[in-house]
């Protein structure tokens, strides 16, 4: 019955001319085919398409066919069917008109979800690919817009990490990668064989530019790749990033000209037609790229070896920026990865200060302090702790002191900033040893340095414990120069200090330990009290601690949290009389000194 009813919708329609078909035609067409495909009438379907006489019938209604065919292979297991329908749609492929195919086919992958995005995917991408070869007007806008599509689709689909992942590529994303490539590759060649650059070619161009930016952002921003070299050749996401990046060169964008491009008000690319999204994307899309040469070593050798390290450590900061305001823990691991990269180059004290004046240059140690104490990755936190220090040793003098004064105006934490007042120990030290003093870290710079480091934000009430890293760090430092720099000498500044440093550090501290221990020390009787009263119960208990109430918790172990605060501050206490020994030990011996001149 259905095939009848086809044969007399194309009998009627064979009288008339192509421009004189109907809309209803289409539809009854439409209908017809596909219960003939519903009711399996493959054989006669396939009769009636490779029939000469239908040439023009099946040239303007036969893409509605190509739907239901693509639906059937996707879902019908038996291989003589499917032999069938491979059959069938390579006919309409052929046959068809080429513009109606070519967003039948893009409507076709944007339809599924799931596993089901890189099925049709792969179904469809040679027979897109020879549509729009056929296309004999407007390739480039077709080719941008095929890849758009499949790129938003791709998009969507998790991309693997692990190895395991990545063999096993349940959702097919590698496959597709690799299908991908082989679908651009007649484009890229045809822009390579026009010596004329031809205005389609460079509409052709565009599009694949825009193409290569989205691929560097997904899949590859967030993809892991393998460290050793063997694997690493087989890698299929690797393998995508170097055809990308191939690509980019074959079209006129290799990698050395973008570095050179960097920086410039008007970028190579600026004339092109970014909508807003994808412009937002461009800076993922650049950082992917610096990282895939510089630590993948992706064409690395097309790199000028005149740029010097510090060059290519100035183009590279924005991008290890980029990575670093990220969440994803490979995405920050990238740009980790990037900046080791740049700073191994790099000689121990010889990045110049001026450098701290480009914006990334402060950003990206503020940005390594929040890897250092918010990511829950412990390997990525040790990693970024020794990054920060890593930048601090690249540094001159004058851009440590520059680096100091900004994490501990801008860190907000205790640890961060003990860390920061070791290193300025460290520079002090180095300092005094030299003949010639450095005027960074000895001097009028040290004091106003000193001044942050020997602050308590809220005097005698200050958190110590919260600021207890500080602290400890800020007075071993002070024990460390009372016991360097003889009063007469005084090359740190200290001694001339030591007076306002008294006033305005020590004795507040020596308040707030009093406060603090006598607090803390009733907080604890209490908690005793309460620990009586719950021995029966199994219950819980809560205490209140500088003014914060200490989650509920089993009675003894708030008594070791409370016992615990009580130790730090006999810790602070004691290193504290030790100082103030020392300075009374160092000022008795210098007034006997000068006594015994007089």
């Amino acid at each position: 019955m259905a095939v009848e009813e086809l044969q007399s919708i194309i009998k009627r329609c064979q009288i008339l001319e192509e421009q004189d078909f109907k809309e209803e035609d289409f539809g009854l067409f439409q209908l017809a085919g596909q219960r003939c495909i519903d009711e399996g009438y493959i054989d006669q379907l396939l009769e009636i398409i490779q029939n000469e006489k239908n040439k023009v019938i099946i040239k303007s209604m036969g893409w509605n066919l190509v739907g239901p065919v693509v639906r059937c292979l996707l879902w019908n297991d038996k291989e003589d069917d499917k032999r069938k329908y491979f059959l069938m749609l390579d006919l309409l492929i052929k046959l068809c008109n080429p513009k109606e195919l070519l967003l039948g086919l893009l409507e076709l992958i944007e339809e599924p979800s799931g596993k089901q995005i890189s099925q049709i995917i792969l179904l469809l991408l040679q027979p897109l690919q020879t549509v729009i070869r056929k296309l004999h007007s407007n390739k480039a806008y077709s080719v941008g817009l095929a890849l758009s599509t499949i790129w938003s689709q791709l998009s969507l689909l998790p991309v693997p990490y692990s190895k395991e992942q990545i063999q096993t590529d349940d959702y097919g994303l590698c496959q597709c990668c690799k299908a991908l490539i082989e679908f651009t590759k007649p484009f890229v060649e045809e822009i390579i064989d026009d010596k004329e650059n031809s205005l389609e070619n460079e509409k052709l161009k565009d599009e694949l530019l825009k193409f290569c930016f989205k691929s560097l952002k997904c899949p590859l921003l967030t993809a892991q790749f393998p460290e050793q070299s063997e694997e690493a050749e087989n890698d299929p996401l690797r393998c995508f990033a170097s055809e990308i990046i191939g690509f980019l060169s074959a079209i006129g964008y290799p990698f050395p000209k973008m570095i050179f491009n960097h920086g410039r008000k008007k970028r190579t690319w600026d004339y092109l037609e970014f909508e807003e999204e994808e412009e937002k994307q461009l800076a993922d899309s650049l950082a992917s790229l610096a990282y895939l040469v510089f630590v993948q070593g992706i064409s690395i050798d097309q790199l000028p070896m005149v740029l010097s390290p510090s060059y290519l450590l100035r183009f590279n900061m924005g991008h290890i920026e980029v990575f670093l305001q990220r969440t994803e823990e490979s995405v920050l691991s990238k740009g980790l990865d990037l900046l080791e990269n740049g700073l191994l180059r790099i000689e121990d004290n010889s990045l110049l200060h001026q450098y701290l004046e480009i914006k990334s240059f402060l950003t990206v140690p503020q940005s390594l302090v929040k890897v250092m104490t918010l990511c829950p990755v412990e390997t990525l936190r040790k990693k970024g702790l020794a990054m920060l220090q890593l930048y601090i040793n690249k540094l001159d003098a004058q851009g440590k002191y520059t680096l100091f004064r900004c994490l501990l105006n801008t860190s907000n934490h205790s640890g961060v900033e003990a860390f920061v007042i070791q290193n300025i120990k460290n520079q002090i030290d180095i300092s005094l040893k030299r003949t010639h003093n450095n005027k960074w870290f000895t001097g009028p710079q040290l004091i106003s340095l000193l001044d942050l480091v020997l602050f308590l934000p809220e005097g005698a009430e200050t958190d110590l414990l919260q600021n207890s890293d500080r602290i400890m760090a800020s007075l071993n430092l002070l024990r460390y120069l009372v016991i360097k720099d003889n009063e007469n000498d005084n090359q740190t500044g200290l001694w001339t200090e030591l007076g306002k440093i008294e006033n305005n550090y020590l004795k507040p501290l020596h308040t707030g330990l009093n406060m603090s221990k006598a607090h803390y020390e009733a907080e604890i009787k209490n908690s005793q009290e309460n620990s009586q009263e719950f021995q029966n119960s199994k219950g819980f208990c809560s205490v209140t601690v500088g003014g914060e109430e200490i989650p509920n918790m089993p009675p003894e172990m708030q008594l070791k949290v409370l016992h615990s605060a009580l130790y730090t501050f006999d810790l602070i206490e004691s290193v504290l009389a030790r100082v103030e020994e020392l300075i009374e030990i160092k000022t008795k011996s210098t007034s006997g000194e000068n006594t015994g001149i007089k």
